[in-house]
């Protein structure tokens, strides 16, 4: 049996996205987070935050077991310096803003939704 302890073992968070086509993805991934994925395959691309945390695409034909449940039921979120700024980049590059940017109770937010329909909240936390 495996025991989290924070003392000896740092993990960091993984969101895998299942996406119909992979290499599309990538080019829109790469534009939202700045970056190249460190590890790309024709069924699987893999980014590496700047906080350790990844974001996997792994093309939904593939998966194992196969997936049951439609892309939007979760978030997965970006803290940005800018929201409005990147909102409008956003929608140059393509994507479905779902959302305007909007003051919240936590902070000024965004919602987009990828090529597959994966949300993605940007927000700036209100200091």
């Amino acid at each position: 049996m495996y025991t989290y302890s924070q003392n000896t073992r740092r993990e960091a968070m993984m969101c895998m996205f299942y996406v119909k086509n992979p290499s599309k993805s990538v080019e829109f991934y790469k534009k939202v987070l700045g970056d190249d994925p460190v590890e790309a395959h024709p069924g699987f691309a893999l980014f590496v935050l700047k906080n350790g945390s990844k974001l996997g695409l792994w093309e939904n034909s593939e998966v194992e077991p196969k997936v049951s449940v439609a892309p939007g039921g979760s978030e997965l979120g970006l803290e940005v310096d800018d929201v409005d700024a990147d909102c409008a980049r956003w929608k140059k590059w393509g994507a479905k803003v779902i959302q305007e940017p909007t003051d919240m109770d936590f902070g000024r937010t965004f919602v987009a939704e990828d090529l597959d329909g994966h949300r993605i909240r940007c927000y700036r936390l209100f200091e």
